[in-house]
């Protein structure tokens, strides 16, 4: 029997190459901003993208209180916390979320769509997310990427 030249190539996280990117988040809608930057994250977006190694980049996140949402989510979209004590639920309408710390809403987004174990929680402590136009990511040399095309 011949050793086959295809085999697939599983890369290690030592073999991993992490870049640094740099989201705008203006005007953007936030699942599918998420959605996108999740899959920069896990590596998704490389042709050596590896399910159980770390393979993803560093997503830095600016302007994230120019966010939007689709409808009227602003007013009926509830996150909800839980103390585990009894009476604990919490529920936060998305308007007083954005109120207090506009940076969670863009967090809580990507953290939900991330694998529910260590790598997930690995994946998330590359994800920077910042109000306002500036980032203290300089000297990483981050790439701009456009993740969608804005509707004018």
């Amino acid at each position: 029997m011949d050793t086959l030249s295809y085999r697939t190539k599983s890369v290690s996280k030592e073999e991993a190459e992490h870049k640094w990117y740099v989201v705008d988040a203006e005007n953007q809608v936030v699942g599918r901003l998420c959605s996108r930057i999740a899959a920069i994250l896990r590596g998704k977006n490389k042709p050596t993208y590896t399910p159980h190694s770390d393979t993803g980049d560093y997503v830095i996140v600016i302007n994230a209180e120019k966010v939007r949402f689709t409808g009227n989510k602003w007013e009926q979209k509830l996150y909800k916390d839980f103390s585990h004590w009894p009476g604990g639920q919490k529920l936060t309408p998305a308007k007083a979320m954005h109120a207090k710390d506009p940076r969670r809403i863009i967090e809580r987004a990507v953290r939900g769509m991330l694998p529910k174990n260590k790598l997930g929680r690995h994946i998330f402590k590359r994800l920077f997310v910042y109000t306002g136009p500036t980032h203290k990511h300089e000297a990483q040399k981050p790439e701009p990427i456009q993740l969608l095309t804005r509707k004018s």
